[in-house]
């Protein structure tokens, strides 16, 4: 592998970051101690069947349980049920297995053990509607946040006001037994009260918070939606609830590690890295504009490091829907990307989500290189008509360079990254 075939090396990069976050590594050297009661593990997110597979591989002891997790990314395993659900919009599949872990956490004991999995997804997943809501209510809520351009963290705090086990309140069901979370992180920062809507960790936002993120988006929401939110049902656990106590939240995966694993990668091939952080957030073709020039300072000798170089960088941008293509935020940032390059010779970026979906379409993301846009011409494309109708997917679809890789059992966010070579 040599950075004279930049595909095959970016999309090692992304491999390596992806492997950087796999639960087989991750989950064993932080499990707890069994408890002298029972064990109970349950969980919600994209990575959680995988997490479950590893905690039984290496658990001295008996235990049960449930997790879900998105359709198509389930593992084997012999005594923790696996449910898969829809995602990003939840399903009555979601809703009936939430409801049952809901049910295993009842009547327990001191002396027993919730072990709760964790990953990004988990707040579409584990579905469980407020009392007086419905699973339409919170599908038609989804769809309008998924729209607006929201960043996680405010997508998440509506949804946490708006279910019976989000927001600690899955938590505070299990009392008073022990709970250990263990969370691979999907959101910037790795707050884990924003990863999965937070269902074990007590919510540092209120009901007013969720009022005006809907009003400032200006978020059309079912008059029940509207309704639920004036009452104090509403509110979630806070920081100090006694229901909390025995919580305890172990981050065992997250994606500053996997940028740190692609990085020493690039080093290792004698690349200078410009790491821009886990953090990265804003709508997707700024954001593409914005690293596009870093990019090209550093191949005209005025950037911040010199070529060869790798830029990279994580977190969750975002799309505001305005068109009715296909293709989520990867894909769409590197269009922008491409547009904005305008065929620089020296310059490919791969940007990629570690679950290995992008949105809700079959691709993890794309990949760009200096010819893509003589290829797309070819074929009679117009970049900038595809990033118009939010269409990246058919874009890169045709030319062929979508980054496919099926489920990756993980889920650590976004990655980009862009070679700039001599």
């Amino acid at each position: 592998m040599t950075v004279s075939d930049p595909q095959n090396f970016l999309r090692r990069l992304f491999d390596e970051a992806v492997a950087a976050a796999d639960p087989k590594i991750t989950i064993p050297t932080h499990l707890p101690k069994a408890p002298r009661g029972r064990t109970i593990v349950i969980g919600a997110g994209k990575a959680s069947a995988a997490m479950a597979a590893a905690v039984e591989a290496h658990w001295p002891g008996a235990l049960c349980g449930l997790v879900i997790t998105r359709y198509g990314h389930g593992a084997p395993c012999k005594h923790i049920e696996i449910v898969e659900a829809s995602h990003p919009v939840p399903d009555a599949a979601g809703q009936q297995a939430a409801q049952r872990m809901a049910e295993l956490v009842q009547d327990l004991t001191p002396d027993d053990l919730v072990l709760c999995l964790i990953s990004g997804g988990g707040s579409a997943l584990l579905t469980a509607p407020a009392e007086g809501l419905t699973l339409a209510d919170k599908q038609e809520v989804n769809r309008q946040l998924l729209a607006c351009g929201a960043p996680i963290g405010e997508m998440n705090t509506v949804r946490k006001h708006l279910s019976s086990l989000k927001g600690g309140r899955l938590a505070a069901a299990a009392a008073p037994a022990k709970v250990v979370s263990l969370i691979i992180s999907d959101v910037p920062g790795d707050d884990p009260a924003v990863v999965a809507s937070g269902p074990t960790v007590a919510d540092p936002t209120t009901v007013q918070d969720a009022i005006d993120i809907i009003e400032r988006y200006q978020l059309e929401v079912p008059a029940a939606v509207r309704s639920f939110l004036e009452t104090e049902a509403a509110e979630t656990p806070k920081p100090g609830d006694p229901r909390l106590e025995s919580v305890e939240t172990r981050m065992i995966g997250a994606p500053a590690q996997s940028l740190a694993a692609a990085a020493a990668l690039a080093k290792a091939q004698g690349l200078n890295v410009l790491d821009l952080g886990d953090e990265v957030e804003g709508e997707s073709r700024d954001v593409a504009h914005a690293h596009a020039a870093i990019a090209l300072d550093i191949a005209a000798g005025k950037g911040p490091v010199k070529a060869p170089a790798v830029i990279i960088s994580g977190g969750e941008t975002t799309v505001t829907l305005k068109g009715n293509g296909r293709g989520g935020r990867d894909a769409e940032y590197a269009l922008a990307l491409a547009i904005a390059l305008d065929g620089h010779p020296a310059i490919s970026a791969i940007a990629a989500d570690t679950d290995g979906i992008d949105g809700s379409e079959d691709n993890a993301g794309a990949i760009i290189t200096p010819d893509t846009s003589v290829r797309a011409a070819a074929t009679g494309l117009d970049p900038a008509a595809y990033l118009e109708n939010n269409d990246a997917y058919t874009f890169f679809e045709t030319i062929g360079d979508l980054v496919v890789t099926g489920p990756t059992l993980t889920n650590v966010n976004d990655f980009r990254a862009i070679l700039v070579r001599e």
